[in-house]
């Protein structure tokens, strides 16, 4: 906030105010701080624009007057959904100039996030490209509401809209969200299972037992953002997929790469590292026991939260 120089809570002396006594704006921010960056991120599908989200939510509570706060919680929610909102609009720009597919940045995430299962579905690559498709305050609106449970006013006064907007707001976009998001329940097993039979194909270089679990209409998109190679265009179809695969299949054979599985946005997935150093990450979505969606992160710059697990809160 203007007339401010206050940093970031990482930024200052532990959270202590000069005298060694806690800053009480500093314990609040702290307290919520994996909420906020849950928000955010559901908002972005960004970690570096949601982090870039907290700096600006931290910079305007770090000049509110906590006397008049009622709902300390509620306040920050605020604060980072507008923050969000304004974010979101940018990035929607950013993307038309993308260079081939957008994918969301994946996060290593901690064991928990597996075991809220609404939470691990509302961050899983599939239901964040869903909600790619949504208008920014429909975005807004159905994270709030749907994920976090915010009462309508609260998000009225996060979006700028009266309740009875919102209400509609929220309305449509759940019916959206439904008709796009995967059918029946996401089942980790599932995904595990499939990302099995991905690694043995690999292993044995039989793609067989993958191409058994390869909807017919299954889609594949690759995010390289211009920087590494990656597919241009999403491929469609298990014939074509599984001729892409194969050559996968045989770069990685060739480039003595390894292939291993990893909690990334709440579900299994597999990390490619070559040298090391993690090269791809591959979710996939699955519909009635089928593969339907492969997403493979190329991106180098969407890959640095791959390094150490990310905590997201409810």
């Amino acid at each position: 906030m203007a007339g401010t120089s206050r940093t970031a809570p990482e930024d200052r002396h532990g959270g202590k105010s000069r005298g060694g006594r806690p800053d009480p704006a500093t314990e609040a921010f702290v307290a919520h701080r994996n909420l906020l960056f849950t928000v955010a991120y559901e908002m972005l599908g960004s970690a570096a624009d949601a982090e870039d989200v907290l700096q600006e939510t931290w910079l305007r509570w770090a000049g509110v007057d906590l006397d008049i706060v009622r709902d300390q919680r509620a306040y920050l929610v605020r604060i980072t959904t507008r923050q969000a909102l304004n974010r979101l609009r940018t990035l929607g720009r950013r993307k038309e100039s993308y260079i081939g597919p957008w994918l969301p940045e994946p996060l290593l995430t901690t064991p928990d996030v597996a075991q809220d299962i609404e939470l691990a579905e509302s961050v899983s690559m599939a239901m964040l490209l869903v909600l790619e498709t949504l208008a920014p305050t429909e975005r807004a609106v159905f994270v709030l509401r749907e994920v976090f449970d915010v009462p309508y006013g609260e998000i009225a006064e996060a979006v700028g809209k009266s309740p009875a907007a919102v209400r509609q707001i929220a309305h449509r976009a759940r019916a959206h969200v439904a008709a796009r998001r995967p059918r029946g329940p996401v089942s980790a097993v599932k995904t595990q299972e499939a990302l099995e039979a991905f690694q043995r194909a690999v292993e044995t270089g039989d793609l067989q037992h993958l191409l058994d679990i390869l909807a017919p209409d299954v889609v594949f998109l690759g995010d390289g953002g211009g920087v590494v190679q990656a597919v241009q265009a999403p491929i469609v179809g298990a014939g074509k997929v599984a001729r892409l695969l194969s050559i996968a299949v045989d770069r990685i054979a060739a480039e003595a790469a390894s292939l291993e599985s990893a909690q990334v946005n709440g579900y299994p997935a597999l990390v490619l590292r070559l040298n090391g150093e993690v090269d791809t990450v591959l979710a996939v979505r699955i519909d009635d026991g089928l593969i339907t969606g492969l997403y493979a992160v190329r991106n180098p710059a969407k890959l640095s939260h791959m390094a150490q697990e990310t905590t997201l809160r409810r």
